[in-house]
């Protein structure tokens, strides 16, 4: 059984997608069905800033869109939104604490999460302009063997891609 925590949230109420707490309690559970299955998991983790690169809520993100057009606010709602399109039906998005976003894709291998990020930095520039998405990849079993090697390795891999500018993805390297 899955649990999320005393109090914790199910859903990120500024983006409309699941909590961090969602997501770091049914990651463990994912990656067993995966290891049971014989199926790639991947975690990709994305970082969404202005273009002027400060961080979502150094520019003014709301969790309500504005009724202003003049105004730079980033509506969290729309971005959340974007991040959803996309995705497919059976993948999970969540909003994490620290203004970056995951995608758990199920069964999909390292170059389908790149495909995936890919299409959401298109959207993002499409849709969003005044901002500028980076990604980090990982997957199971190929950069990790549990949950917390998994989101630690999405996690290296994205400040990697940080590193080199905006619009980057980068997937982890092969665990040893």
């Amino acid at each position: 059984m899955m649990a999320v925590g005393e109090g914790a949230p199910i859903e990120d109420p500024a983006t409309g997608l699941f909590s961090e707490a969602f997501l770091r309690a049914v990651l463990p559970t994912r990656i067993a069905t995966a290891r049971r299955s014989l199926k790639q998991l991947g975690l990709v983790l994305v970082q969404v800033d202005s273009a002027d690169g400060r961080h979502l809520h150094e520019a003014g993100a709301t969790p309500l869109p504005s009724n202003d057009p003049s105004t730079s606010e980033v509506d969290l709602g729309a971005l959340g939104l974007a991040v959803h399109r996309a995705l497919r039906d059976s993948d999970i998005a969540a909003g994490l604490d620290d203004d970056r976003f995951a995608m758990l894709l199920e069964f999909t291998p390292v170059e389908g999460c790149v495909v995936v990020a890919q299409r959401f930095i298109d959207l993002l520039d499409k849709e969003q302009p005044s901002l500028v998405a980076t990604a980090g990849v990982a997957c199971y079993p190929a950069h990790a063997i549990d949950a917390s090697e998994l989101f630690a390795a999405s996690t290296r891999a994205l400040q990697d891609a940080r590193s080199r500018g905006p619009r980057t993805i980068v997937v982890a390297p092969v665990a040893d």
